[in-house]
C-alpha cells in the first residue's frame, strides 16, 4: 500500500509538505498559514450552509491560493479529505468555475444553485 493513497490525520501534513511549492515562503509559519486555508474554507462553507450567507469571493481567493501552492491534484485530494459530503455540492461549482475539474467529474454530486448563480455574476 502506498503511503498517500488515503489521507488521514497522520499523513495529511506530510503529504501537504511534500506537495508544497511557494517560492517566496521564508519559514514554516507561512506553510502552516497556507494549511489553515483548508480550515477557513470549511468555516466559510459551514457558515453558508447554516445561514445562507455566501462569501464567494473569499472562498475563491482561498481556493486559488490552495491550488497555487499545493498544485491541482494534491490540492484537490487535500480538499476532499478536509471537507464532508455536505460541502461538495457547494464546492463543485467553484472547482468548475476555476477549471480545476471538468463538468463531468463528481457526477454523483449535485451543484448548489445559489452558488452557481453567484459565480455566473462574477
Amino acid at each position: 500500500m502506498r503511503l498517500f493513497e488515503e489521507l488521514d490525520e497522520e499523513t495529511f501534513t506530510i503529504f501537504a509538505a511534500k506537495n508544497y511549492y511557494n517560492p517566496v515562503c521564508i519559514d514554516a509559519d507561512e506553510f502552516h498559514e497556507d494549511l489553515k486555508r483548508f480550515k477557513y474554507i470549511r468555516r466559510l462553507l459551514n457558515r453558508y450552509l447554516d445561514t445562507g450567507k455566501l462569501s464567494e469571493r473569499l472562498l475563491l481567493n482561498h481556493m486559488i491560493v490552495v491550488f497555487n501552492v499545493f498544485d491541482i491534484g494534491p490540492g484537490l485530494k487535500m480538499l476532499e479529505y478536509r471537507l464532508d459530503d455536505k460541502h461538495m455540492a457547494v464546492v463543485k461549482p467553484f472547482l468548475i468555475f476555476l477549471k480545476i475539474i471538468p463538468n463531468d467529474k463528481y457526477t454523483h454530486i449535485g451543484m448548489d444553485e445559489k452558488v452557481v448563480d453567484a459565480l455566473r455574476k462574477i
